[in-house]
């Protein structure tokens, strides 16, 4: 078996590009992976190109040595769009693999250690008050008791975990951004007032995490850190790329961190792990890829540190990110957007199963789910 073909594959995602690599044999397998990020996706489909020489015929099967020849030949530039780009070939190439032998991709990593795994919520309530145009069948969250009515919604539906940015409600209700990153106190009473309405609406039995993004700096984190420490938090999600600041960050307050979404590598993640600069480590699968990812965990493994995947795309990388957590044995729980746009179930040929909080392994073989590539054509991007 002989790789003829390696294409990215672009789809509107609404506010962004969904971003897929398919690789095609000469025997009439196919692969796909999904490599999928907010900014760059015509750098990541220029990787994929730039890749797919080397690769035309090659076995598929050897996907350690592909995996180590893509990061050869972006050696000088490594990291950043040529990492999701190599991710997303090496995905599709397990995908590939697993097919051939009739087996679910976990099987090939020794076996799953569960047959569900938890998975939270997350972007609760940001997409709808960043593109309401997308939302329209949604609640508008106009005030603190449209917050509430989330919150139930969330429980409702059954998942015991949720996970939101700063959310500004209003007329026009807003997720916080600021280029300046500096925090005063009408931002810091924003915050106070969104997670206390969440916690009254959700009630003590379900975990709420806070994703701050890049949008303090270390003493904001920290005084954000300060002020939800009643709330009894899952995690305060925290990006920033000194794992010394991140430690002061972590020593600094009671609520548990998580960062290292944006990190790259077993060599990105060192630095963080073996400070203990976190408390949860976040691995991004398909801008790591699989064999990355899981050394990576096992990196987090030896010090003593959960992993959480990073997962807010299409379906397909949710029924990736399954394989992962079924294959390593410090998963805490997984994302999930619950939010999206409207076409989402229909680029796919499977749907995720998920009923109380709980995500079922896939059963078929490979990733589990194909692209429904008639359907992606319908919302191309650029739009």
């Amino acid at each position: 078996m002989k790789i003829i073909k390696v294409t990215p594959i672009f789809c509107d995602g609404g506010w962004r590009a969904f971003t897929f690599v398919k690789v095609e044999t000469d025997d009439g397998l196919v692969g796909y992976g999904e490599c999928t990020d907010n900014r760059s996706s015509f750098g990541i489909g220029g990787c994929v190109r730039d890749l797919e020489p080397r690769l035309i015929g090659q076995n598929p099967m050897m996907v350690e040595k592909l995996y180590w020849d893509m990061c050869q030949h972006f050696q000088q530039n490594p990291g950043g769009v040529a990492q999701k780009a190599i991710a997303g070939i090496e995905i599709a190439l397990w995908d590939i693999k697993a097919k051939a032998l009739n087996l679910p991709l976990y099987e090939l990593f020794g076996g799953p250690l569960w047959d569900k795994i938890r998975v939270y919520w997350s972007h609760c309530g940001t997409y709808r008050a960043r593109n309401p145009e997308l939302f329209t069948t949604k609640p508008p969250l106009r005030t603190l008791e449209d917050i509430t009515k989330l919150g139930k919604e969330v429980v409702e539906r059954g998942y015991t975990a949720l996970k939101t940015n700063i959310i500004i409600p209003g007329e026009r209700p807003r997720m916080f951004r600021v280029f300046d990153q500096n925090l005063d106190h009408s931002t810091l009473k924003a915050i106070d007032r969104l997670i206390s309405t969440f916690r009254k609406a959700v009630g003590d039995e379900v975990d709420i995490c806070l994703d701050l993004n890049f949008n303090f700096k270390t003493e904001g984190f920290i005084q954000v850190a300060k002020i939800v420490e009643p709330y009894n938090l899952m995690w305060l999600e925290i990006d920033i790329y000194d794992p010394d600041a991140l430690l002061q960050i972590k020593q600094s307050t009671k609520v548990p961190i998580c960062s290292a979404e944006n990190l790259y590598t077993m060599k990105g993640y060192l630095p963080y792990l073996e400070r203990h600069a976190m408390d949860v480590c976040m691995v991004d699968l398909p801008w790591n890829g699989y064999s990355e990812s899981r050394r990576i965990a096992a990196l987090a493994d030896m010090y003593e540190i959960m992993v959480a995947p990073h997962n807010y795309y299409s379906h397909l990388s949710t029924f990736m990110s399954a394989h992962l957590c079924a294959s390593v044995p410090n998963v805490k729980i997984m994302e999930t957007d619950v939010d999206s746009v409207p076409w989402r179930d229909d680029i796919i040929t499977e749907l995720p199963e998920i009923k109380d909080g709980y995500l079922s392994l896939p059963q078929k073989p490979g990733i589990g789910a194909e692209l429904n590539e008639k359907e992606i054509a319908k919302h191309p991007w650029p739009k």
